[in-house]
């Protein structure tokens, strides 16, 4: 009885916990912007900025080369039987592109980004706490 499942966390969190680190921050993908954005607040900015402020608040560290899953929570009208097919699998929706992602999850982390040389980003599916799983690569990191 008290598995994984029954606290709400997906089997492959659970799997891959062990060797990152896992945010709780609902990820948010960075928005096309203009420079009326600057004075006119757009609801999507503005969740942007919501994001970067809680990637900061958070302290999420980036080793580089890094693995960065980001965990998409399922929408509540799925079956039961749906979610339990799709937890954990690849999330290959034309929403939320997994390259929009990353830019709002470094611009949070950094002003200038060019340093950054190597993140493998992917989105999951998950039926637990949607958030970030951050894994260092090669068993090397540098900040």
């Amino acid at each position: 009885m008290g598995g994984a499942g029954a606290l709400g966390v997906s089997s492959f969190k659970v799997a891959v916990a062990m060797n990152g680190v896992f945010y709780p921050i609902v990820p948010y993908p960075k928005p096309r912007m203009s420079q009326r954005d600057r004075w006119k607040k757009r609801p999507c900015v503005l969740r942007y900025r919501a994001f970067c402020d809680e990637v900061r608040l958070r302290r999420v560290v980036l080793p580089i080369p890094s693995k960065v899953t980001f965990l998409i929570g399922m929408p509540r009208s799925w079956a039961q039987a749906k979610r339990a097919e799709f937890d954990g699998q690849l999330h290959e929706a034309e929403r939320s592109d997994v390259d929009n992602l990353l830019k709002a999850l470094l611009d949070g982390l950094y002003r200038k980004d060019g340093h950054v040389a190597s993140v493998w980003p992917e989105k999951r599916w998950t039926s637990g706490q949607p958030g970030i799983l951050i894994q260092p690569l090669d068993g090397v990191a540098h900040e």
